[in-house]
């Protein structure tokens, strides 16, 4: 195991900038997403851990080894793809130790390495199959089994659970996070799904257009987001957001464009007099007797929660109810907002004013 360290590493395909100055610090042991949406550039950052590829400037330190012009199979990582990349003619106990086939490893030492990573991922009794033979989810623990065989430094997975169903997701999400409780082993893992980062990170590196927007975890992330890109990306269904700007004469009120009036707890002495985005999370609306006349414009029952699009004025907000309500498309409710979870951001530069 070994910490991994990224300083201003920078990467430019041509005149094009796609990596811009990143710098992250990963723990021994730690498990690290970096999530964002596609073209952000965390696969590339992957692939430059991995030495897949170049470096344009800065360093990557694994184990405090700088391994900017390392080979891959000097660096002592091992990578789960995307693709699984089985090999079809070989079978699942040979694709587990194909790479200690080509390290000359003896076969007591193969044996004894696969028939571990076989029994910590269920794979016992698959040894003498040919993936074609396999589902998804069994292909998916054999790439894993062939990266544990290695017993690497660090493990790094790019986006290894896209190609799976719904179900088989929520399963491989935690086959993997008890994996890495297990052996605990430095984790870097990529995922475009921000619940993925949500469920199964220590930590979380929030990619946008080539730079990190913000690295904490996963709650920190939801609670206090650095600004709107992040406020919009990590939670589901997302922060609703509407702009407007503090009413001069109270700043406990604020007035959206459409002139709806919105509670506000903890008022920002700098958001005073600014152009301000006005940020809630679906869940804390509640539905009262006394509280702001909505429109109730789309439902949505998915069993233990109802989701529900209403109408503020001229502006659509989501919520989130626990309970089961009984409404119609057309019909008014009052909503009560809790001010004390209420987010403010600059309009013009996204950042999160702080109380």
């Amino acid at each position: 195991m070994a910490a991994v360290d990224f300083a201003d590493v920078r990467k430019s395909f041509g005149a094009f900038p796609v990596i811009k100055g990143v710098n992250i610090e990963i723990e021994d042991g730690e498990f690290v997403i970096l999530v964002g949406p596609s073209g952000c550039g965390k696969s590339t950052l992957l692939r430059m851990l991995a030495g897949l590829e170049n470096i344009s400037a800065g360093e990557i330190r694994i184990g405090g080894r700088v391994v900017n012009t390392l080979p891959p199979k000097d660096r002592d990582i091992a990578m789960v793809f995307q693709n699984y990349a089985l090999y079809p003619h070989m079978t699942v106990a040979n694709n587990m130790a194909f790479s200690l086939m080509l390290n000359g490893s003896s076969k007591e030492e193969m044996d004894k390495r696969v028939n571990a990573a076989a029994e910590i991922l269920g794979l016992t009794k698959l040894l003498d199959r040919y993936p074609r033979q396999l589902s998804g989810g069994q292909r998916q623990r054999v790439a894993m089994g062939r990266a544990i065989v290695r017993d690497p430094q660090v493990f790094l997975f790019d986006e290894p659970l896209s190609n799976l169903d719904a179900k088989l997701r929520v399963a491989m999400r935690a086959e993997i996070k008890e994996l890495h409780q297990r052996l605990k082993t430095t984790t870097v893992y990529v995922t475009h799904d921000q619940i993925e980062a949500m469920t199964m990170a220590d930590k979380i590196v929030v990619m946008h257009d080539g730079v990190v927007e913000q690295i904490g975890a996963p709650l920190d992330l939801y609670d206090r987001p650095a600004n709107l890109f992040v406020a919009g990306f990590i939670g589901s269904p997302a922060m609703n957001m509407i702009k407007g700007r503090l009413d001069s004469e109270n700043p406990n009120r604020f007035v959206a464009t459409d002139g709806t009036v919105l509670p506000v707890a903890r008022p920002s002495a700098e958001a005073r007099g600014r152009e301000l985005v006005y940020g809630l999370r679906p869940e804390y609306m509640t539905i009262a007797a006394d509280g702001l006349p909505a429109e109730v414009v789309v439902i949505e029952p998915t069993g233990y929660e109802t989701q529900m699009i209403v109408r503020f004025g001229g502006t659509d907000v989501t919520c989130i109810f626990r309970e089961r309500i009984n409404a119609r498309p057309g019909d008014t409710i009052r909503l009560a907002i809790d001010a004390d979870h209420v987010h403010l951001f600059d309009a013009d530069s996204g950042r999160r004013l702080f109380e």
